[in-house]
């Protein structure tokens, strides 16, 4: 931009040294130079201070990689044929052999119902005994009254001795298999196990195993997370894969407008003056001699350069740090439904504050002599 005015300025130099025959000498010539130095240098400082400009813009949009929950061979890719085309959320993406999940899920079946059987048993057995506990206390109760009734007849001397000391042995003896019972009943309730929430611990054991099971069973089949496509699919019908987290089977790219934001690089000092709702205009090396308006929705309030992680090293701040500039996210208003403008193109933008609004249409003759000039290109290059 620098060397379009430049030029510009040398241009209308040579014209008005033609037109108004100046002569051209040491004086004239360092008169011209030195102007175009101090004016050039003035509006460049203005300009780029007040509407900033960058070459560094582009359409970033946010993928998500599609990692199996699962390990197996995959057997299907409904999507190899559909691949760049939109696919509701939940549509099969691919496939993986559910063979040796759906046996592990039938024998985590059949070990639920093998233990509901034996819990079912032992659950009775703990009934059975918890009722001759219950019987043997009715019979305590009775030989207790029994002796009670014989102990006050026998102060009456209305009943011999043997009475008596038959009703204190029926008496014992209700004690003892009371005493027994309720043994029992611990033994059973022991063998019976622990419960969760009422349940049977082997049995809530088993049951979250076996929907364990059924999830790794479900996850065989891999589904799209969103609305999106799919680009540059190789998974094939063979291949192994794993839940490695740097080994993704596809790359799912959404199709929300969130995900989706048009990013411009400045330089920190010619941000100073930007605000949110600013005007700003972006053009795009794919769609040359076109101009879009857009606005400023933020500035970004961090920069790469300045940001620390945890790694057990100290920050050297005097090696060269890359990533300096700062970010501002812009919103184009205009439709571009009719061109094609892929996610990941580059461009260039300007933003045009309040102040010195007079140099913004300067800033925009320039912007719109940069997008012609992307008419020109070399191929394969």
């Amino acid at each position: 931009m620098e060397i379009l005015l430049t030029l510009i300025y040398v241009a209308l130099c040579y014209a008005t040294f033609k037109l108004f025959r100046i002569p051209v000498n040491q004086w004239t010539l360092a008169t011209a130079a030195l102007g175009g130095i101090f004016g050039l240098s003035l509006l460049f400082i203005t300009m780029a201070y007040n509407h900033p400009f960058s070459t560094n813009a582009r359409i970033y949009f946010a993928v998500t990689p599609i990692l199996p929950s699962v390990r197996g061979r995959v057997i299907e890719v409904p999507v190899e044929d559909r691949a760049n085309r939109h696919l509701e959320a939940g549509e099969v993406l691919f496939k993986i052999d559910p063979k040796p999940y759906e046996y592990i899920v039938e024998e985590k079946r059949a070990g639920l119902a093998d233990a509901e059987s034996s819990v079912a048993q032992l659950k009775a057995s703990v009934d059975q005994a918890s009722a001759t506990v219950e019987k043997a206390k009715a019979q305590l109760q009775l030989a207790q009254e029994n002796y009670d009734r014989q102990a006050t007849l026998f102060q009456k001397n209305v009943v011999a001795q043997a009475t008596l000391d038959t009703a204190t042995r029926n008496l014992d003896a209700s004690k003892q298999t009371v005493a027994e019972a309720i043994a029992a009943e611990d033994r059973a309730r022991q063998a019976y196990g622990a419960t969760v929430d009422g349940e049977h611990a082997a049995i809530v054991r088993l049951r979250n195993e076996l929907a364990d099971a059924q999830y790794d069973l479900e996850q065989t089949v891999v589904r799209a997370p969103t609305g999106g496509f799919v680009t540059q699919v190789a998974l094939r019908p063979g291949v192994y894969v794993v839940p490695a987290p740097f080994r993704p089977a596809m790359t799912f790219v959404n199709d929300s407008q969130r995900d989706r934001v048009l990013v411009a690089a400045f330089q920190q000092n010619g941000l100073q003056r930007v605000r949110a709702g600013d005007e700003a205009e972006v053009l795009f090396k794919g769609i040359p001699g076109r101009v879009f308006k857009a606005r400023v929705r933020l500035v970004i309030d961090a920069i790469a350069a300045g940001q620390l992680q945890a790694t057990g090293t100290l920050q050297d701040v005097g090696l060269a740090v890359f990533g300096d500039r700062a970010l501002a996210e812009l919103d184009i208003l205009e439709d571009m439904s009719a061109y094609q403008v892929p996610l990941g193109s580059a461009g260039e933008a300007a933003i045009y504050s309040e102040h010195f609004h007079e140099l913004s249409l300067l800033r925009k003759i320039l912007l719109r002599m940069r997008s012609w000039q992307n008419y020109v290109f070399l191929e394969g290059i």
